[in-house]
């Protein structure tokens, strides 16, 4: 159907909203909750437009036949200036860029309101999320997000008409409630009242340490990602330039986590092989996610076993970066900081717990997500369009293929079938495109035969999918699953807590392709092919599930109490 927006005629699909046609079609509307994962709510009232003579807001209606939209009329300007008062009487205005560039650009020089929160209080109790209610405009994303995309709750409206506010079960801080550390909250935020912990100033002090041997690890999704921080469009490779711009800040080394990624599939599908033969625990959980293991610790402790108990792809290069890596440069274990930089603010979580570390010496001493590595970068000076493009170093910095694709959801699953096919059967899997588990669906699944017998898989991301799945299993339902991948941020860690934002399933999309064009530009595919894997078994682990690789490369789990 047509409608008319400011005047020119306008082609819009019948389920539309007036926002979607209007952004669509290239016409600015301003707007602070809108969000394309979650159902639209209006809360912000920003994205006001006169419709045929009444003022409504753009987000949650919906177009009709003939529809007259006007989005700068004169009331629609003065609606808005009004707004933008309500919501800076209630936020510190110095943490949110949309509400300045709003107020400037409408004019607004202060508020004559006073909606304060008298109660606000700033909660760093989380390892990994900062609140500051301080700068909550109640448009409500943070709380649908933890709602209704993951299923967790940790977070959630309080109180009613003035006294409404954004807060927690019995207003307990964030780190006593049901929080997996996710970060989909942050990513959601428009205001600042939202963030990830920031280290910036820890990993700079190590850095200048002249007693410390500073090694940073990049994740498979950052590649894909940290270019829209520098004006890039989504889905841009920068792996050479970002290796160069951490030479440029000072790292002393920078490994690539692709190696612990393939380190990971070699663990991990040996493990998945000794349990389809000899009758271990089924299905096979994959463990990479943090947040996702923290939610099965949490929601599902009964399935703790069914988990892997392999570490994640950073844990496992911190490990071999402090073990293998110290040998052969002759630095003492405690003189060697690592310093991941991930899309995740889980990572943040899960690089303190007591259970990845050697004598109270952890894997990985810090994680920075791509917004923090982003503005430590510019913080610097260092912009990645004029970067020099350097290469990965040695011995932890070769990767396969598959390592690469562990950034989008039904990678790790993919890059365990290519090594687990060739070592059940002996003979090399042909075609290298898991299609059936790629995509942007909920849950998908798949088969493979190997030696006559049909193993079944299932890949799933966003929890909310993952506690639909863990429902039927709990039922009793016969699971006819041997292994399943669980991510838990929506698209895998190409849409996790710490990458740019917005981040909505267009750029999911752009992002995961272009990780998958890096698979296809590489030299090995398999993740046992990578010859950096095959010597650090032949210097140091001596073959997977060893003694050694058990000591340094898995954990276990246990149930977690809330608080």
């Amino acid at each position: 159907m047509k409608i008319k927006i400011n005047g020119m005629d306008i082609e819009v699909r019948h389920a539309d909203t007036i926002l979607e046609a209007a952004l669509r079609n290239g016409i600015d509307v301003p707007n602070l909750c809108y969000d394309p994962d979650l159902a639209p709510n209006g809360s912000c009232r920003m994205c006001i437009c006169e419709v045929n003579g009444r003022l409504m807001t753009a987000c949650n209606t919906f177009v009709e036949e003939n529809m007259v939209v006007e989005t700068e009329s004169e009331r629609v300007v003065s609606s808005r200036k009004m707004n933008i008062e309500l919501l800076l009487a209630r936020a510190d205005e110095r943490s949110n860029d949309k509400l300045l560039e709003l107020k400037e650009k409408y004019g607004v020089d202060c508020s004559r309101f006073s909606l304060a929160d008298e109660n606000a209080r700033k909660d760093e109790s989380s390892l990994s999320v900062v609140r500051d209610s301080s700068k909550c405009i109640l448009c409500g994303k943070c709380v649908n997000k933890c709602q209704q995309t993951q299923n967790v709750n940790a977070i959630c409206f309080r109180g009613r008409g003035s006294d409404l506010r954004v807060g927690t079960a019995f207003d307990v801080l964030l780190d006593d409630t049901v929080c997996v550390d996710c970060g989909q909250c942050v990513l959601a935020c428009p205001s600042g009242a939202l963030s990830e912990r920031d280290d910036i100033l820890k990993v700079r002090a190590v850095i200048k340490d002249p007693l410390k041997h500073v090694v940073v690890q990049t994740a498979p999704a950052i590649r894909a990602s940290i270019g829209e921080e520098f004006g890039m469009a989504a889905g841009t490779l920068v792996t050479k330039k970002l290796v160069g711009c951490l030479k440029t800040i000072g790292f002393d080394t920078v490994f690539d986590t692709d190696f612990g990624a393939d380190l990971t599939i070699v663990e991990e599908s040996r493990e998945f092989i000794e349990r389809i033969t000899c009758t271990g625990v089924l299905p096979l959980f994959t463990s990479c996610c943090p947040a996702w293991v923290k939610y099965v610790e949490l929601f599902y402790p009964e399935f703790i076993d069914n988990l892997s108990s392999c570490k994640s792809p950073h844990q496992m290069e911190g490990a071999m970066a402090k073990s293998y890596y110290a040998e052969k440069k002759g630095i003492k274990r405690e003189n060697i900081v690592v310093v991941s930089i991930m899309p995740c603010t889980a990572k943040k979580y899960e690089c303190s717990r007591p259970e990845l570390s050697v004598d109270g010496c952890a894997d990985v001493d810090f994680v920075l997500t791509t917004r923090e590595i982003a503005r430590f970068m510019k913080q610097e000076g260092v912009d990645l369009n004029d970067a020099c493009e350097c290469e990965y170093d040695d011995p932890l910095g070769e990767s396969s293929g598959a390592g690469t694709i562990f950034g989008a959801t039904g990678g790790v699953m993919e890059a365990a079938l290519r090594t687990a096919y060739e070592e059940v059967t002996g003979s090399g899997v042909t075609d290298f495109e898991f299609n059936q588990i790629r995509g942007l669906s909920g849950i998908k699944e798949g088969e493979i035969i190997m030696k006559g017998k049909t193993y079944y898989f299932a890949v799933v991301h966003g929890l909310f999918n993952a506690g639909k799945l863990m429902e039927m299993l709990k039922g009793g339902k016969k699971c006819k699953y041997h292994f399943i991948e669980v991510m838990a941020c929506p698209g895998g860690c190409i849409g996790g807590g710490g990458q740019p934002r917005p981040t909505d399933d267009e750029i999911r999309k752009k992002r995961i392709e272009a990780l998958y064009d890096e698979d296809r530009m590489q030299q090995f595919r398999k993740s046992h092919e990578n010859p950096s894997i095959k010597k650090i078994y032949e210097e140091f682990l001596c073959k997977p599930l060893s003694e050694k690789s058990y000591m340094l490369l898995h954990t276990k789990y246990s149930r977690r109490k809330i608080g």
